[in-house]
Order: C-alpha cells, then structure tokens, then sequence
C-alpha cells in the first residue's frame, strides 16, 4: 500500500476509534456518573434510568459499539483492498 494510502486509511481508522470512543464515555462517564440524578427522574422497566445506565446501558452501548467498529473496519478495509 502505497504511504499516502496508508496514511488516508490510519487517519480514517483513528477518526472510527475517537467517534466511538467518544460515544463509549458518554454513555459510561457521563449518563452512568455525572447525570445519574437527572436521569433517576426517568424510569425504565421498573428501574431508575441513571441506575440502569450505570449497570447495564453502558454494557449494551459497548457491545454495540464493538460490532459497529467491526461493520465500519470491514468497509474500510474493502475500501483501501487489504481486506481479506
């Protein structure tokens, strides 16, 4: 692959990673931590939502999270041919 092409594709990778990355600690830090109280106002399935963020939502969201950087790899991988 030639070294612009390299750097094209590490650059989009990296932009992947700080995207979900970001969403990752918006669901944990802030809505599991700092907006538990505003969020315990709320509540889902018999459970306070910042008390479900904190438990499980954060959980979900990660799971989630890991297959959408899978999906979004594969495509990036095809785009620049070192896909297997």
């Amino acid at each position: 692959m030639a070294e612009k092409k390299l750097e094209e594709y590490w650059k989009k990778n990296i932009r992947y990673l700080f995207i979900l990355l970001s969403i990752w600690f918006l669901v944990s830090f802030v809505f599991g931590i700092f907006l538990v109280e505003p969020l315990n106002q709320i509540r889902m399935g018999g459970f306070k939502l910042g008390f479900w963020f904190a438990q499980q939502g954060s959980i979900y969201v990660f799971v989630i999270l890991i297959f959408v950087y899978m999906n979004w790899m594969n495509k990036l991988d095809k785009e620049y041919g070192v896909d297997e």
